[in-house]
């Protein structure tokens, strides 16, 4: 497909998108954009998008993409509720995994696309299981990461990016692979930052 043939396609696209489905674009990029700043506000935005996305997909009998969905809301409102400064308490800093939180992100990795592959292949006409499996399994890896302020959450959520970004064209949603290629590219940004404010407060703490 030529370039012009990719651009008439979004053009296309873009005319026939709802308004839920527009409002989900503009609070995904706002959920993103606020990680970055590590704004707490990041999670009523992310659920606002969740919500019209279970909403959207499940008009389109898209049914196991609306249950991951629901993870990503579960997610969301554990990650706002772990995030709030608790009385006399300290608010979360950022930090980086230790092994144990590793093994937890590994095994929702592994096992998490182990279930979605065995759920897409067995229960969803998905013509590609095992990569939306993956994409799927290794978003919620960063999620969880997120909720817990780990800087590593920007790693596993690009893993998943770059995996989404060619599916999205192969099945020819293009403006939804170009909002993953904008979301992959706020996400390094996003890791930088976080490494950045992580070394200013152990410098801090040093002093």
């Amino acid at each position: 497909m030529s370039f012009q043939e990719w651009l008439d396609l979004l053009v296309r696209q873009m005319s026939q998108t709802s308004v839920a489905e527009w409002a989900v674009l503009v609070f995904g990029v706002s959920e993103v954009l606020l990680a970055k700043a590590n704004n707490i506000l990041l999670y009523p935005a992310g659920i606002i998008a969740t919500v019209l996305s279970v909403f959207v997909l499940f008009q389109s009998q898209l049914y196991g993409e609306s249950l991951l969905n629901v993870y990503y809301l579960v997610m969301s409102v554990y990650g706002w509720w772990f995030w709030i400064k608790k009385k006399n308490s300290p608010p979360v800093e950022i930090t980086k995994a230790n092994k144990k939180e590793w093994v937890i992100t590994a095994v929702i990795v592994f096992m998490g696309w182990l279930f979605l592959y065995l759920f897409l292949k067995n229960l969803t006409p998905s013509t590609v299981p095992v990569w939306d499996a993956w994409i799927s399994s290794t978003a919620w890896a960063g999620m969880w990461l997120l909720a817990r302020r780990k800087v590593e959450n920007w790693l596993l959520l690009n893993i998943s990016n770059a995996f989404a970004i060619p599916l999205l064209f192969q099945k020819e949603l293009v403006m939804f692979a170009l909002l993953t290629s904008f979301l992959f590219i706020v996400a390094c940004f996003g890791y930088i930052d976080w490494i950045r404010k992580l070394k200013k407060r152990q410098q801090v703490v040093k002093l």
